[in-house]
């Protein structure tokens, strides 16, 4: 299960994935149960992911007019490439890639932005860990991601 903390126009939400299993998410979202469709099913990968419970994420703004009620989800599932050698940089929530502000052969400082990742229509600023050079991008824009999913690697 993996819970998310948000401040929507001055309201907080604890949203809480309990499980994804095809098409359908369950949810909740302050204590009152989602079961959510997504567009297409999560295709499982031969490796787990395990979502990590301590994991918070906050935000100031969330400009959207959805409510969780109508949530809609569209997944884009492709394979990623080959992790160069090198430090990754991961996914730390599900999401969408959004904008990918680095190409191959770039170098970056710790603190940079390398990755936009959109998550529960929040924007959220994937920064590189170390500095160095990024020695592979392994998503594109529109894909769809899952926490701990390698997104470009600094060597």
């Amino acid at each position: 299960m993996a819970k998310y903390e948000y401040k929507v126009k001055g309201v907080d939400y604890v949203v809480e994935i309990q499980d994804v299993e095809g098409n359908i998410a369950n949810v909740t979202v302050n204590g009152i149960p989602f079961e959510v469709e997504m567009k297409q099913p999560v295709k499982s990968s031969k490796q787990k992911v395990k979502l990590n419970e301590e994991r918070r994420v906050k935000s100031e703004e969330f400009n959207s007019s959805s409510s969780a009620t109508n949530a809609s989800f569209s997944t884009t599932n492709k394979p990623a490439a080959a992790a160069a050698s090198g430090k990754p940089v991961v996914a730390p929530l599900p999401g969408t890639i959004n904008e990918i502000k680095v190409k191959v052969g770039d170098k970056v400082n710790t603190g940079d932005t390398v990755v936009v990742l959109e998550a529960m229509k929040m924007q959220n600023n994937i920064d590189a860990e170390t500095s160095g050079t990024i020695t592979s991008i392994n998503v594109n824009k529109g894909d769809a991601v899952m926490e701990g999913d390698t997104l470009v690697t600094i060597a």
